[in-house]
This record gives structure tokens, C-alpha cells and sequence, in this order.
């Protein structure tokens, strides 16, 4: 029962009228410069004698108590009282029942004032955890400050949450899913059990109404759940009042039950003996239901918006996945690069983000920056959709059809001088006869294997010429002769191996693609660029185009597809880049170049380094971190 407090003056001549005050009105002399102290349940008015009190005392006291009601005895005459805030001015000699009835009234007002602010305090609480519940988008630590606020709000010891669950294979369920305990230490472990009314959180579960309970050792005849006591048995706790609701969305689904327990006198308090609990536990009162009903409402819906939420990114990440698995069919020959591309550039990332040293003490990137990054190397080569499939997964200087025409024409010019040879023979029968003909064929014979030993090599010549390999200084002269040198058929036409463009095309001192293919290959960045910004990207994702436009450009401006130089490359491009570089030439994959080993590509980067192409101190944390080592096989 909330007592009522009459503070007064030690020595006051108040204290006489105050000891007729009926039982329920308890006189306490305030303690001298101290702040009084009584439970935060009780109620106080102040009561002073004008004339008999010392005025400074009086003032003194009041502001000692500001706040409490205060009660003033006076003469006939109240105009004459000190310049003091009071509830009530009464004409000495005030009768007993007036007093009572005066000093109850005060009580009653401190108590709804009290009342009011904490109304107003715990309205303004509530919103502000309204406003964090919506802004968390991490549902893990969605469901801890669901759980913290509530606890706080109702001066819960401990309490747990529960979430509903919807296999496919099976019936719904609640998962075990958070405990926090102020006074013993909870060895807490995910389980499930059934949405059933065996248990507590079960039954509101399947009710979806308020369950409180002044003793949960202490339950209702014809209470169709248990208390587990396991818990309490382990640890030696003792579970008293409970406060059980369920997370219902606005249409009415529950996906969740809170439940609170031990709502405590103070705040502080620590529950860790029965004792304890059996003094400074409370039931719930009505206003802390109220909170907890109200916070309940809006975490469900904060639960369900970050559910939304994921269940969105799990969407867009379903739909790059896909992409980047759609880009890279067009060329299975580079299977696998964006995603490996994505891990490196990604760890690099983390690894400038721990790091203490210069020139990264100051660089962090935040889990939305780290996942924008992620989604620019992964699609940082989507545009390659707009590169024709003939030049993007060119093996070879000329495509099959090209080199197998090549080798047709090397065949018509063989049967051409094999005709101009029976041609001569035929001829020299029919005007001279068989007069010399063993001699002259056999020089015509010598004549035609020498010429086709020479297309062959030639055939031969242009075979090794179509590889992508690194060409000797020379070999381009070689190839561009077999454009000049010709064979004269039977019909006194001349032939060539190869076409001028031809042999230009052969003549390629390194890789596959000529200039206008390698050009068509660097443009996949622009269309990269322009495919990504045509995405509504949110606000924290929004730099995902620029950042994969970027990955070709070098820090002396010799990159593309805008020559970007130093500082106007962002520094997630710039790790892109070193991923990119070292996967292009450690890949196994590529069928115009064998991988090479790991030191040698990083002695390769560390030429672009000393050339002044790629961020140094990128690079030496690449090599330190070694990352290609943590990639999943």
C-alpha cells in the first residue's frame, strides 16, 4: 500500500496538530540538509507553521523538496505568509478533519502530477524508441533493442523473445531466439518448440492476448500451461511476476512473444537470491502493461519492416547473382572472375578498414559502403553484354571460320599448281611427244613439291601467327610477306596464303584482338556505367556505377575510358583494380594465355607500382593480407 508522507520541520510547532492526523497520513521530520528519501509508490505533501517556522528554514526545505506540495498554516490574516508556491493556505486553528482532508488532497495531487510526468517521460521514451526500432535495419540488433527497451521501460530483470517460424516441411513454431538477465548470467542457446498451450509463450502465441502473472510459481486452478523452473533451478534464480505479449502486425498475424520478468521496485536492484526477489519484486502495474502492449505493436512492426527489408536485399542479391552469372555465360572462358574479383577486392577492403598504420588510420568503410562495393566488383564487367560474343570470347587472332578459310584457299592453290603441273605434262606429250618427257617431269615434279612444301609452311606460318602468344620482333614481317607472296595457278592467276587484312590481323605482336576489337573490349566500361546507372540504386548504394566505371584507370591518367589521374579515382576503384589485375593473370581458365604463378603476377603488379599505375600502399597490404589464399576453392 503507497503510504502518505507529511514532511515538517523538526521542531515545528506543526508536529502538535500532526498527531491527530488519522493512520493513513504518516509525519516524517525532514532530515537536516539531506534529500529525503522514500519509495517511488509513496506520495508527500510539506507542512510548515508561517509563524512558527524559521522563514529560511522553510524556503531551504522547500527547495530541498521541490516538487512536494507544500501546506501552510497561517493567522487570520494570509497576506501576511512568505512568498512561497503552496497548494493550500489554512486559518490557524484548522480543524482536524480540514487538515486531513487538506494534506490528502495535496498527496493526491503529487501523486497525479507524478503520475503525469511519468506518463509524459515514458510517451517521449517510447517514441524515441519508436524512431530506433525503425531506423535499425540489422534484425539481430533489431531484436536486442526490442528486448533492452521493453526491459528498461518496464524495469524488467530479465526477459526473452521469441520469434514465429514457418517451415516448409512442418507446422509453425516459436525459435528461442534472445534472453537478457540484470542479475545472473544466462547460458543461452537457440532452440524451438511448438506453438502450443503447454507453454507460456505458446499460449499467448496462439491467443495473441496479454498474459500477466503476479507469481508464475503460483498459477491459476485450470491453467492449461507450465512454468519451465529448469532455467531457474540451474541458475538459481527465481521467476516471479511475468509479463508475456505477443508481437502482433497491424492486420493481426503474430510473428513474435516478448516476455518480461520480474518487474522491480528499483531499477538497480539486483534479484540474486529468492529473497530478494520476494522484496523487491512487483507485479506489473497497469501502466507498464500499457508501455509494454505499445512497444510490442511498434517492434512488430519494426520486425516486419527488417524482415521486408533483408527479404529485398536477399531479392537484389538474388538478381546480381544472376546477372553476373548471365554476363559471364557469354563468356565461360572468364567463369567465375567477377566473383573472385568481388572476395579480393572485398577483403582488401576490410583489411584497409582494420588497419591502424598510415595511410588508412582515418579509412573506414561501413557495412553499406562495404556492400556497395561487393555489388560494384561484382558487376564491374556487366557491361561486356554490350561487346558483340564474337570479339568477347575471341581465343584466337582470327576466329575458326577465318583460319579454316584460309586453309580452303591454301588447298585451291595446291590443286591449282598440281593442275598447271599435269597441264604441262599434257601439253609437252601432245606437241613433242615422249621425246624428254621422264627428264622434264621429273624437274616439274621437283618443281610442284617444292612449291607445296612452301604453302605448307606457309599454312604452318599462319597457324603460329593466330596464337595469342607474345610475337619475336621479326615475325610480323614474316607474316605480312605471305600477303605479297603468290602462286600462279593454271589459269596464270595469282594467289596468296593470306589477304593484307589478313596478315595485319596475324601480325598482332600480342594477344588476340586487333585495335577496333580491343577499343570494343574497353568500351564495356561505359556500358557497364550506363547499364548501372539506369538501376534505381538507394541512397547508400548509389555510387555502385562510379565506382565500377573506374576499375581501368591507372594513377598516371594511361587508363579508361576517362584517364582519371591520382586522387579523382576512388580509392574502392583502385582496389578493384589490384583484384582485377591479379586474377586476369593468375585465372586458369583463359584459353588464349596459361595462368601464371602467384609470385610472378605479383612482380607484374609491382612493375605497375614502380610505373606509377597502381596505389602503392594498396598493393603492399594486398601482398601482406594475401587474400587469393582465403578464396573458397
Amino acid at each position: 500500500m503507497p503510504r502518505q508522507v507529511i514532511w515538517f520541520l523538526a521542531g515545528s510547532p506543526v508536529a502538535a496538530v500532526l498527531g491527530a492526523l488519522p493512520p493513513d497520513l504518516e509525519p516524517l521530520p525532514l532530515p537536516l540538509r539531506e534529500l529525503p528519501s522514500i519509495a517511488e509508490e509513496d506520495c508527500a505533501a510539506f507542512l510548515f507553521d508561517v509563524d512558527g517556522d524559521d522563514p529560511a528554514a522553510v524556503a531551504e526545505a522547500a527547495a530541498r523538496i521541490g516538487g512536494v506540495p507544500v501546506v501552510a498554516l497561517v493567522d487570520t490574516n494570509p497576506s501576511d505568509a512568505p512568498a512561497l508556491p503552496c497548494y493550500a493556505y489554512l486559518t490557524k486553528p484548522v480543524a482536524p478533519l480540514v487538515l486531513a482532508t487538506t494534506l490528502r488532497n495535496a498527496c493526491e495531487h503529487a501523486r497525479l502530477a507524478r503520475e503525469a510526468e511519468e506518463a509524459r517521460r515514458q510517451l517521449e521514451e517510447l517514441n524515441a524508441i519508436g524512431v530506433r526500432l525503425t531506423a535499425e535495419r540489422d534484425t539481430d540488433a533489431l531484436l536486442e533493442l526490442i528486448l533492452t527497451k521493453a526491459r528498461e521501460i518496464t524495469r524488467s530483470d530479465a526477459g526473452s523473445l521469441y520469434l514465429v517460424e514457418e517451415p516448409e516441411d512442418g507446422p509453425r513454431r516459436l525459435r528461442f531466439k534472445l534472453a537478457q538477465n540484470d542479475s545472473v548470467t544466462v547460458p543461452f542457446r537457440e532452440f524451438t518448440l511448438p506453438i502450443s498451450e503447454k507453454s507460456v509463450a505458446g499460449y499467448v502465441a496462439l491467443s495473441g492476448q496479454m498474459l500477466h502473472l503476479d507469481d508464475a510459481y503460483l498459477l491459476p486452478p485450470g491453467t492449461p500451461f507450465r512454468i519451465n523452473r529448469d532455467f531457474d533451478d540451474t541458475v538459481g534464480y527465481r521467476t516471479k511476476s511475468m509479463l508475456v505479449i505477443a508481437m502482433r502486425t497491424p492486420p493481426g498475424e503474430t510473428i513474435g512473444v516478448l516476455q518480461l520478468i520480474n518487474c522491480k521496485q528499483e531499477r538497480g536492484w539486483v534479484l540474486d537470491s529468492a529473497e530478494a526477489v520476494d522484496r523487491g519484486v512487483l507485479p506489473y502495474p497497469a501502466r507498464f502493461r500499457d508501455l509494454a502492449a505499445s512497444l510490442a505493436s511498434q517492434a512488430a512492426v519494426a520486425l516486419e519492416n527488417s524482415r521486408l527489408y533483408e527479404s529485398i536485399q536477399t531479392l537484389f542479391e538474388g538478381f546480381v547473382q544472376a546477372s553476373v552469372t548471365a554476363i559471364e555465360s557469354r563468356d565461360p572462358t572468364t567463369s567465375g572472375h567477377s566473383f573472385r574479383v568481388a572476395d579480393l577486392t572485398v577483403a582488401l577492403a576490410q583489411a584497409v578498414d582494420r588497419s591502424q598504420g598510415e595511410p588508412f588510420r582515418r579509412l573506414r568503410f561501413s557495412s553499406a559502403e562495404m556492400r556497395e562495393l561487393r555489388y560494384a566488383s561484382l558487376l564491374h564487367d556487366f557491361g561486356k553484354v554490350g561487346v558483340r560474343e564474337e570479339v568477347l570470347v575471341k581465343a584466337k587472332k582470327l576466329q575458326p571460320w577465318h583460319l579454316e578459310l584460309i586453309r580452303l584457299r591454301g588447298e585451291i592453290i595446291k590443286r591449282g599448281l598440281e593442275i598447271k603441273r599435269a597441264e604441262r605434262k599434257l601439253d609437252h606429250l601432245l606437241r613433242e611427244g615422249v621425246e624428254r618427257f621422264a627428264e622434264n617431269c621429273a624437274a616439274w615434279d621437283a618443281e610442284l613439291l617444292g612449291l607445296v612444301a612452301e604453302l605448307q609452311q606457309s599454312l604452318k606460318t599462319v597457324a603460329a601467327a593466330n596464337e595469342p602468344s607474345v610475337m619475336p620482333e621479326d615475325f610480323g614481317t614474316t607474316v605480312r610477306d605471305l600477303a605479297v607472296r603468290a602462286f600462279v595457278d593454271h589459269l596464270g592467276e595469282r594467289h596468296t596464303v593470306v589477304t593484307p587484312e589478313e596478315a595485319r590481323i596475324l601480325s598482332i605482336p600480342r594477344g588476340s584482338l586487333t585495335e577496333d576489337e580491343y577499343r570494343e573490349i574497353q568500351s564495356h566500361v561505359l556500358h557497364t556505367f550506363q547499364f548501372l546507372s539506369q538501376i534505381p540504386w538507394t541512397k547508400e548504394l548509389r555510387r555502385v556505377p562510379h565506382i565500377a566505371r573506374a576499375h581501368h584507370e591507372k594513377l598516371d591518367g594511361s587508363g579508361y575510358p576517362g584517364g582519371q589521374r591520382g586522387g579523382e579515382i576512388p580509392i574502392q576503384s583502385r582496389m578493384m583494380t589490384i583484384a582485377d589485375i591479379f586474377d586476369a593473370l593468375t585465372a586458369s581458365d583463359r584459353p588464349y594465355k596459361a595462368a601464371i604463378p602467384v609470385a610472378r603476377a605479383l612482380d607484374i603488379l609491382d612493375h605497375e607500382r614502380r610505373a606509377g599505375t597502381i596505389d602503392s600502399a594498396l598493393l603492399g597490404l594486398f601482398i601482406d593480407l594475401r587474400p587469393w589464399e582465403r578464396r573458397p576453392s
